[in-house]
């Protein structure tokens, strides 16, 4: 029987709707700043979230509806300034309070935390979004709910790589057959499920209607879901999944 002795959750999309939320308005903010007619709306923004990376993303678009601006001379440097001024404004808004938790992530963290869970955090989203995230809508020290917090470059393969996962495991000094993976994609859940994770799968408005057949659980929230049932249904499932 297999003992549930951690969570471990992804971030963008997972704890809270960045992409939308987020993401998508911080880049809107920088076009506007540097004086582009260009704006990403959340129908626009999903079919970009398919292009990895937020400076590709840019160039993804500026290629296919402002191609001479593209072929401009110096756009990359363009790309990167617009890059860094969406970041600005992405902590801004997140500071600002305008991102908030996906309904019941406050709840399970706080009720995980007083059953003795420990945390973790498996994510390829920068350390400075993280912490911005975690402290915007869980007080000041939330940073240290976590024991362990894997995020950004920590490992060069991103998921749907399970470096990230088995990176996070190394720290915890936990077996994946004791721990519970929370994600929100497809490319989130082959990524824990290769690190031999049993995944919870919270899908969002942009990742509904992916492929979650390994998903050892699939809610449309962590509302109503705690500690007590998620530990008890997993002792009741000794097998992980199996490994790709």
């Amino acid at each position: 029987m297999n003992t549930l002795r951690a969570l471990i959750f992804d971030v963008d999309g997972t704890l809270a709707d960045t992409e939308r939320d987020g993401h998508r308005p911080a880049f809107n903010a920088a076009f506007a700043g540097a004086g582009l007619r260009w704006h990403w709306d959340v129908a626009i923004y999903g079919e970009l979230l398919a292009v990895a990376g937020g400076k590709e993303r840019i160039r993804h678009y500026a290629a296919r509806h402002d191609p001479e601006r593209a072929a401009a001379p110096g756009f990359g440097e363009t790309v990167a300034g617009l890059h860094a001024a969406k970041t600005r404004h992405y902590l801004d808004h997140v500071a600002a309070g305008r991102v908030p938790l996906r309904p019941g992530v406050a709840t399970l963290l706080a009720a995980a935390r007083r059953r003795g869970l420990r945390l973790a955090i498996a994510t390829t989203t920068t350390p400075d979004n993280v912490e911005a995230l975690l402290r915007a809508t869980l007080g000041p020290d939330a940073m240290g709910w976590f024991a362990v917090i894997g995020a950004g470059d920590v490992v060069p393969a991103k998921k749907p790589a399970p470096d990230i996962y088995r990176w996070v495991l190394e720290r915890l000094e936990l077996d994946a057959a004791d721990c519970l993976a929370v994600e929100d994609s497809e490319l989130g859940l082959a990524a824990a499920s290769t690190a031999g994770l049993r995944c919870l799968v919270t899908p969002n408005a942009y990742t509904a209607g992916q492929d979650f057949g390994r998903a050892w659980m699939l809610r449309d929230s962590l509302a109503g879901i705690g500690p007590d049932e998620l530990a008890r249904r997993f002792a009741e499932d000794p097998a992980p999944p199996a490994a790709a």
